[in-house]
């Protein structure tokens, strides 16, 4: 067997929408699987998104098919086309491509309104002129079915020629509207008579100000699916009591493609919102530094954050597939960026609170240069090189004047070894006019680089930087932006903002390998935790780094406790 061919025979997961298509394409319905993926421009993809886009495209991919990307672009008031050009970047670094161009479903519009001038001659669709509250109140509820809207039954030749007049802009915003004529008795509410076209007189990104009526997500999704020939349009769960509707436009227009809709549950994560209306407000009342903030649960900001395509992937694939309703746990997707990081980011020292160490048996004019690996288990990362010198910083959390057996850090009277160098033992204290701490004076063991000492045993081994050989640089420390597990179920959400979502370190030190950092480069900083070099802010002059994720679930103790 070839290699290709024993790439081909990997067994896939399988979930029921593979053996939907599987049974599709056994029995001939189907010879080539075509999917799409049809975000609103009106915002940044998030993690919920993310798991559409992999199902989607993966789908496709894993059945040699085809994923369009289109943007749903039928509210013009709220698109934005920087928000389109940041979604197909978002695609793209997830590791997906589309099939030929970006569709739009504007694109469409002069077809969906003819489907919609179709669906009056057959005496389907009505112009109503019941105002949007008068709708809902004719709509009736769960439990009570609707009645008849007094426009229902206009003639068929009165309803084009109101259309028409829609169209031409002789009415004003939500006078009338298009709608379906269905049944206002039906148990599923979105099939009493909904609306196919609203008045919106507003510019539009594409079609600029060609169209005063705008066709309906439910009426544009499904005729879209079609055009393109999209064999399974795959969902999350709340388009099921949608699926009816989408049929009907389908079974009553002359078109002859049939998409079929499946519903998958949607991504629900811990500590999270995924809420466009609630992201954008966190965005608008400046909770966060926008779309792209490495505390949000955009694609952008995770991407800022450090978080990998390869890390965000893995964890889509660990939450499966399925239609049951259900929260994921946030240390789920920070144990999926761990594992890949903790395999793929190289190792640096970084200092976030120093505390100068001098050495008082060095020389005052020596440097040494140490080569330190770049990772402990991955040789073919190679070295950096890291100096030793009379004057190094430690960190503040690394000292204290007494302490227990527990404690594996330097105390006064006491070794340590500094990671990849010496062992040093403190000596003195040095404290200003408060009592603060601002020195140690230590002597280091010349003969322990890379041995153990003789006839005693350091406590453990701490990070450090070279004062001479090390750069100063900003660290954010970023936590999770919500303090309870479900924010959403709060009178307030804003109220279970994490006041310690973001700490901001001014005077950190990193050794010196790290000003070669580029702008996205992740690392862990022995003994901290993975950090990323800004996206958008960090160079080679201005040193910004991003906490990605601790090293350890620094959580799960505080939730076990709650």
């Amino acid at each position: 067997m070839s290699d290709s061919e024993n790439a081909n025979s990997v067994t896939k997961p399988t979930n029921f929408i593979r053996n939907i298509i599987d049974k599709d394409l056994a029995s001939g319905k189907h010879t080539a699987i075509k999917t799409r993926f049809p975000p609103e421009p009106n915002g940044f993809l998030h993690i919920g998104h993310a798991k559409s886009i992999c199902i989607n495209f993966g789908i496709a991919e894993d059945y040699q098919g085809l994923c369009n990307l289109r943007f749903d672009d039928t509210n013009p008031a709220k698109e934005e086309s920087a928000y389109a050009e940041a979604i197909a970047k978002d695609v793209q670094w997830l590791g997906f491509k589309w099939a030929g161009d970006i569709h739009h479903s504007a694109d469409y519009f002069d077809k969906l309104y003819g489907f919609a001038e179709e669906l009056i001659e057959k005496g389907l669709a009505y112009v109503c002129e019941l105002s949007m509250e008068e709708m809902r109140t004719y709509r009736g509820t769960l439990t009570e079915t609707g009645k008849n809207s007094p426009f229902r039954d206009r003639s068929v030749e009165d309803n084009l020629d109101l259309l028409r007049k829609m169209k031409a802009g002789d009415y004003e915003d939500g006078s009338m509207a298009l709608r379906a004529k269905i049944d206002m008795s039906s148990p599923n509410i979105n099939m009493r008579d909904p609306v196919i076209y609203r008045i919106k007189k507003a510019h539009h990104i594409r079609t600029g100000d060609k169209w005063c009526i705008y066709p309906t997500y439910d009426f544009t999704h499904g005729i879209s699916d079609a055009i393109e020939g999209i064999t399974h349009s795959l969902c999350t769960l709340e388009f099921e009591d949608h699926r009816p509707l989408y049929d009907w436009f389908l079974d009553n227009i002359s078109i002859e493609c049939h998409p079929q809709q499946i519903e998958f549950s949607r991504l629900n994560l811990e500590h999270t919102i995924t809420s466009k209306r609630k992201l954008n407000q966190l965005v608008v009342e400046n909770v966060v530094d926008g779309w792209d903030d490495p505390r949000m649960p955009t694609i952008s900001g995770m991407r800022r954050r450090g978080y990998s395509s390869a890390a965000i992937r893995d964890f889509i694939s660990r939450t499966g597939v399925t239609k049951k309703v259900h929260t994921v746990e946030m240390s789920l997707l920070e144990n999926s960026v761990r594992e890949d990081l903790g395999d793929n980011a190289p190792r640096a020292m970084a200092v976030l609170k120093p505390l100068k160490v001098t050495i008082s048996n060095y020389p005052e004019d020596k440097v040494e240069e140490i080569n330190a690996p770049r990772h402990p288990q991955n040789e073919d990362m190679g070295t950096r090189k890291i100096y030793f010198s009379k004057t190094l910083f430690i960190d503040q959390a690394d000292f204290r004047e007494s302490a227990n057996k527990k404690y594996k850090r330097l105390v006064l009277g006491k070794a340590v070894r500094l990671r990849n160098a010496y062992v040093i033992t403190c000596d003195e204290i040095v404290k200003d006019a408060e009592g603060n701490i601002t020195e140690l004076k230590c002597r280091y063991d010349e003969n322990t680089l890379g041995k153990n000492p003789e006839g005693y045993k350091p406590k453990g081994v701490i990070h450090w930087v070279s004062e001479s050989h090390s750069k100063a640089a900003t660290i954010r420390l970023y936590d999770r932006l919500f303090n309870v597990p479900n924010p959403a179920s709060e009178d307030d959400f804003l109220s279970a903002v994490n006041p310690d979502c973001l700490q901001v370190i001014e005077n950190a030190r990193v050794e010196l390998s790290l000003v070669e950092a580029k702008p996205e480069d992740v690392f862990q900083f022995e003994r901290e935790g993975y950090f990323c070099a800004d996206r958008f802010e960090h160079s080679a002059e201005n040193l910004v780094f991003n906490r990605t994720v601790t090293l350890r679930d620094s959580w799960a103790k505080i939730e076990a406790k709650g």
